[in-house]
C-alpha cells in the first residue's frame, strides 16, 4: 500500500464513528482478565476507574469532555501496559435536576405533579429518562471513551437500589441515621430540603430595616430592632439583648408586642447577641433562622413557623396569610410605617443563600428530616488520607479536605421529591412505630398491624452516588466483579465536587466495605474561556464540545484539554488552540503518509548488518530520552506535560529534522534506504503508541495503515513482540536506561542543528530566495571530520551549494567581505557578494541613509530653535532621544556602505 494512496488530509468525520464501533465490537473495552469467564487469573492486578456518573438528562459540556479525556487517557495507558483494565460507565438519576425538568414539561400542559399523583408522575419521569437518558452516553462515546458498556449502570437500577437499601438499613441499625426536627435549607420552588453543599452564598445589595418593639406595659417606650427580612417579624417569639449591654438591662424580663399582630413576647438576655451590630437588640425567629433556633432551645421559647412549603405566609401570619414571602415583606412594612413603628431604612450588603439548581433564594426552615450522624464516618475518612492510604492530587487539596471533614455537620439526606430512592421506612397507623427494612414489609415490625405506610421522602442523590465505586460492581453481593475489581484504582473528577461526592465515597467505602474505594483522587480544574472568564450562557462565551468535534475532530479537542491542563488548576480554552491541535493531527497523518510511502522505495531486506547514520542514532537517542521522561511524568500524574513533550518531539525533532534527512538517506537506496525506512517505522510506531491515549482516533487509523504497509513489505519491520491486532491493545513502549553512545551522538547532532540554524537565520535576514544556494566556509577544529561526513545534510538543509561548501580544521587566509557566525565554537563564514546584488544593496543603503540624514537635519534645526526653550522639558528630551537614535542608525549604514566598497 503506498503512502500516497492515503488521503492528503486526515478526514476525522469519516473515521471516528466506524473506528469506535469496531473497537467496541471487537471487545477491546472489556478487561482481558474477566472473573466471570474461564481461564480467569486473580493474580493479575486490575486497573479500575468508576466514571463520575453524569445526570441522565444531561447534555455534553466541556466538564464532561475534560473528565472523559482524562480518564480515557489513564485507561488506555494502563490497557497498553498489559493490565486488566475496567472503566465502569453509568448515569445518575439526579433527583432534583430531573424532577425539575419534568415538572417544567408538565407546567406547559397546565399540570402539577400533585394533579397526576405519585405513580403517574414517576411513569412520566421514567418515560423522560428512556427518551433522553441515552443522549449523554452517546455523546460520551463520541469523545472516544473506552468504557466497558456491558457493565453500564444507572443509580436507580435494581442492583443499585438494593445497595442503597442495604446502606440505609446498616447505618440505621448502627444508630448513625436518625429522624429529627432541625433547621434545614428549604427550596420553595422545588418544595424540598437541600443540603448545605447545594446552597451558594452571594453578596447582594439589600436593606437593613429599623423598627420599634413597643413595651407592653409602657406604649411610649420601645426597643429599636433591625432586620434584613421584615416578613419574619410575624414569627418572632422574643427580643434578645446582650446581658452586658447596659442600654437594655432594665428591659430584660419585660414583654413587648409583635408589630401589627400584637402578640406578647419576652425580652431575654443571651450572650450570642452582638451589642455593636445594628441596634444591639435582636429579634428572635426560631423557625426561620438557625442561630435564633439555638437561642430558642436555650430559653425554651415558642417556635412558630409562618411559611408554607411554597414560601407563602400561613395562618400564623394573620392578615398576611396567603401572601408570597416578598409580597408580605412589602405589605407588612407599609402597615408598620402607617402604624408609626418604622424608624428608618438603610442600604446594607446581605449574604443571600441561593439554590444551586435554579438559583432561587433558599429559606431556613425548621423541618422533620432524616440525617446521617456523619462524624464517625468522617473520622475514618480523615485517617485514610492522613495515613496515605488515599492520596489527593494536587496535594494542596488535602488541607481543604481535612478542614471540611474536621468541621463536618450531620448530613440531611431526605428530600421532599418523588423521583429517587424512596426512604425504606414504614410508619404504623395503629401503634405509631417505625419499621426500617431491606425488603418491603407487609406489617408493622412492632405490633404486626398491616396498616403501615412508607415514608413519602426520597434520599439525596449523593447518597446513592456515594456508593458508586462498589454498588456498580454488585455490592452488597460478593459478586466476582466486586471481589476482583474493588477497590478501584483512581477517582478522577473536578475539584468542585470534592465534598459532594469524593468525600462521601471515601466515608461510605470505608464504612460498608472496610476498604478505601480508590488509592488516588485526581482533581482536574474548571474550564474557562480564553480570557480566564467562567463560561456562562449569559456571557455568551460557552464552547459546545459537540460543535468543536464536528468542526475540528475529537482528537484535537481531547489533546487541547489534556495538554492544557495541570492537576487542580483551571484551564483557559480557546478555539485557536483546538485549531492548532487539529493541524497537529494532520501533521501526524502526513508524517505517516511519508513513512508508508518510504516503504515503496526501499528494498525488502538488507544485504548486511546496519551502519547507523548520525541522524539515525540521534533520533533513536532522543526517542529513548522521551520514553524515560513520559514514563516519569505519567507516574507523577503530569499528563499535560507528557503530552507537550510528545508533541515537541514529534513535530520539532522527528518531522522537522529526521524526516528531512531521511529523504536524503532513502535516495541512496540499498541498505541505507532499508535501515532508514526501518528507523522511520520504529519511530512512528512508538510515537503513535505514546499519542494513542491522547488522540485515539488518528493514531489507531494511521497505525492500521502503517502495520499493513510494513507487513506487506517485510517481517523485519515488525516490532519485537510482533504487530498487535489493534493499537488500542498494542504494548506501551518501555523506557530503557541510557546507553553510553547516546550523549555523544546527541551532542554531535545538536552542533549540526546549530550550524544549519545559523545559516538559515542569515538567509532569512538577508532575504535570500529559497531556491538560491549560497557558498559557506566552516572552520570546525576537532569537529571537521564529523561535519565533513554530514556535509550533504548541511548543504541540503541550510540551502548551501554542495560544490561551494568547505569544511576545514583551521583557516589561514581571511576575506573582509563576508559574514562571520559562531555556533558552539565552530566558525561559519558566508561571502556577502553571494548573498546580495552589491549594486542593488549599495543603492538601498544610500537611499536609507539619505532619509535618515534628512530626519537628523530636521531635528537639529528644531532643537536649535526657540522650541527647545519654550516646549515642556519631557517633549524636548523625547526629540533629543530621537535625534540620537537617527545618528546611531546613520553611523551603522555608513559602516555597511564602507564594507561593500572593500
Amino acid at each position: 500500500m503506498s503512502g500516497y494512496n492515503l488521503p492528503k488530509t486526515y478526514d476525522f468525520s469519516a473515521i471516528e464513528e466506524p473506528l469506535y464501533n469496531w473497537w467496541e465490537e471487537r471487545g477491546y473495552f472489556k478487561p482481558w482478565n474477566d472473573p466471570n469467564l474461564p481461564n480467569f487469573d486473580p493474580s493479575h492486578k486490575p486497573f479500575v476507574i468508576s466514571i463520575p456518573p453524569p445526570n441522565v438528562t444531561g447534555e455534553l459540556h466541556l466538564g464532561h469532555a475534560m473528565f472523559v479525556a482524562m480518564e480515557d487517557l489513564m485507561i488506555r495507558y494502563h490497557r497498553m501496559k498489559g493490565e486488566p483494565t475496567l472503566w465502569v460507565p453509568g448515569t445518575d438519576h439526579a433527583g432534583i435536576a430531573t424532577q425539575l425538568l419534568v415538572e417544567r414539561e408538565l407546567a406547559k400542559e397546565g399540570l402539577r405533579r400533585e394533579h397526576l399523583g405519585r405513580e403517574a408522575f414517576l411513569k412520566r419521569v421514567w418515560a423522560w429518562k428512556e427518551k433522553y437518558g441515552g443522549i449523554i452516553t452517546r455523546q460520551i462515546r463520541r469523545l472516544g471513551a473506552s468504557c466497558d458498556w456491558s457493565r453500564e449502570r444507572f443509580t436507580l437500577d435494581e442492583g443499585l437500589s438494593r445497595a442503597v437499601r442495604e446502606a440505609f438499613v446498616r447505618l440505621y441499625e448502627k444508630g448513625l441515621i436518625y429522624r429529627g426536627l432541625r433547621m434545614i435549607n428549604w427550596s420553595p420552588g422545588l418544595r424540598t430540603a437541600v443540603s448545605d453543599l447545594e446552597v451558594e452564598y452571594s453578596e447582594e445589595p439589600g436593606t437593613l430595616y429599623y423598627f420599634k418593639y413597643v413595651l407592653a406595659d409602657d406604649p411610649n417606650t420601645y426597643i429599636p430592632v433591625a432586620t434584613t427580612r421584615p416578613e419574619t417579624i410575624l414569627g418572632d417569639t422574643a427580643v434578645a439583648v446582650n446581658p452586658q449591654d447596659e442600654r437594655y438591662t432594665s428591659f430584660v424580663g419585660r414583654m413587648v408586642r409583635v408589630p401589627i399582630l400584637g402578640r406578647l413576647i419576652p425580652v431575654i438576655a443571651d450572650s450570642y447577641v452582638d451589642p455593636s451590630f445594628g441596634t444591639g437588640a435582636l429579634k428572635v425567629t426560631p423557625a426561620h433562622d438557625p442561630n435564633d433556633y439555638q437561642i430558642a432551645l436555650r430559653h425554651n421559647l415558642e417556635i412558630i413557623n409562618i411559611m408554607t412549603e411554597e414560601a407563602r405566609i400561613n395562618e400564623a401570619g394573620g392578615p398576611y396569610a396567603g401572601l408570597d414571602r416578598f409580597e408580605c415583606r412589602k405589605k407588612l412594612w407599609e402597615d408598620m410605617r402607617a402604624a408609626g413603628l418604622v424608624i428608618k431604612e438603610e442600604p446594607y450588603t446581605i449574604t443571600v443563600p441561593r439554590s444551586q439548581r435554579g438559583g432561587e433564594i433558599v429559606e431556613p426552615r425548621l423541618s422533620e428530616q432524616w440525617f446521617v450522624r456523619i462524624k464517625p464516618l468522617a473520622e475514618a475518612a480523615l485517617q485514610a488520607v492522613r495515613e496515605g492510604r488515599i492520596r489527593i492530587i494536587p496535594e494542596r487539596f488535602t488541607k481543604i479536605y481535612y478542614n471540611w471533614m474536621e468541621n463536618i455537620q450531620d448530613w440531611c439526606i431526605s428530600r421532599q421529591l418523588w423521583w429517587g430512592h424512596r426512604i425504606p421506612v414504614w410508619y404504623c397507623d395503629d401503634c405509631g412505630a417505625m419499621t426500617v427494612a431491606r425488603e418491603d414489609p407487609t406489617s408493622c415490625a412492632t405490633c404486626n398491624s398491616p396498616h403501615i405506610h412508607q415514608d413519602e421522602d426520597v434520599l439525596d442523590t449523593w447518597f446513592s452516588s456515594g456508593l458508586w465505586p462498589f454498588s456498580t460492581l454488585g455490592w452488597p453481593e460478593e459478586t466476582p466483579d466486586y471481589k476482583y475489581f474493588y477497590p478501584t484504582s483512581v477517582l478522577e473528577t473536578g475539584y468542585d465536587i470534592l465534598f459532594f461526592w469524593v468525600a462521601r465515597m471515601i466515608m461510605f467505602g470505608l464504612e460498608f466495605t472496610g476498604r478505601e474505594p480508590f488509592h488516588t483522587v485526581y482533581l482536574h480544574g474548571l474550564i474557562r474561556d480564553e480570557h480566564g472568564q467562567k463560561m456562562s450562557k449569559t456571557k455568551g462565551n460557552v464552547i459546545d464540545p459537540l460543535e468543536v468535534m464536528n468542526q475540528m475532530g475529537t482528537d484535537a479537542l481531547r489533546f487541547t484539554l489534556l495538554v492544557g491542563s495541570t492537576p487542580g488548576n483551571d484551564i483557559n480554552l480557546s478555539l485557536k488552540k483546538v485549531e492548532a491541535n487539529r493541524n497537529f493531527a494532520n501533521k501526524v497523518w502526513n508524517a505517516g503518509r511519508f513513512v508508508i510511502g518510504a516503504l515503496d522505495t526501499c528494498p525488502s531486506s538488507p544485504q548486511s548488518s546496519p551502519q547507523w547514520t548520525l541522524a539515525d542514532s540521534w533520533i533513536w537517542a532522543r526517542l529513548q530520552n522521551l520514553l524515560r521522561e513520559v514514563e516519569r511524568l505519567f507516574e507523577s500524574y503530569q499528563f499535560g506535560e507528557a503530552g507537550r513533550q510528545i508533541y515537541d518531539f514529534f513535530w520539532s525533532e522527528f518531522a522537522d529534522w529526521y524526516i528531512e534527512i531521511a529523504k536524503l538517506q532513502l535516495a541512496q537506496g540499498g541498505d541505507r534506504a532499508f535501515y532508514t525506512a526501518y528507523t522511520l517505522v520504529r519511530i512512528l510506531d512508538t510515537c503513535l503508541r505514546l499519542l494513542h491515549p491522547f488522540t485515539p482516533f488518528v493514531t489507531e487509523a494511521l497505525w492500521g495503515h502503517l502495520k499493513q504497509a510494513a507487513q506487506s513489505k517485510s517481517d523485519l519491520l515488525a516490532p519485537r513482540e510482533g504487530w498487535a491486532e489493534a493499537l488500542i491493545i498494542a504494548r506501551w513502549p518501555e523506557a530503557q536506561p541510557p546507553e553510553d553512545w547516546e550523549e555523544e551522538k546527541t551532542e554531535q547532532f545538536t552542533l549540526l542543528q546549530d550550524i544549519i540554524r545559523a545559516i538559515r537565520n542569515v538567509r532569512t535576514e538577508k532575504k535570500v530566495p529559497p531556491a538560491r544556494k549560497i557558498p559557506a566556509l566552516i572552520v570546525a577544529g576537532d569537529h571537521a571530520e564529523m561535519l565533513n561526513e554530514q556535509s550533504q545534510i548541511i548543504a541540503t538543509l541550510a540551502g548551501v551549494s554542495a560544490e561551494e561548501l568547505q569544511i576545514l580544521k583551521n583557516r589561514v587566509t581571511r576575506s573582509g567581505n563576508e559574514i562571520g557566525l559562531v555556533a558552539r565554537g565552530v566558525e561559519i563564514y558566508i561571502p556577502l557578494a553571494n548573498l546580495i546584488d552589491l549594486e542593488e544593496e549599495r543603492a538601498r543603503l544610500q537611499k536609507e541613509l539619505a532619509e535618515v540624514e534628512q530626519q537628523i537635519s530636521r531635528l537639529e534645526t528644531l532643537l536649535a530653535s526657540p522650541f527647545a526653550e519654550r516646549a515642556p522639558a519631557p517633549i524636548v528630551e523625547k526629540e533629543r532621544q530621537k535625534l540620537e537614535t537617527f545618528r546611531e542608525t546613520a553611523a551603522r549604514l555608513r559602516d555597511q556602505l564602507r564594507a561593500l566598497d572593500k
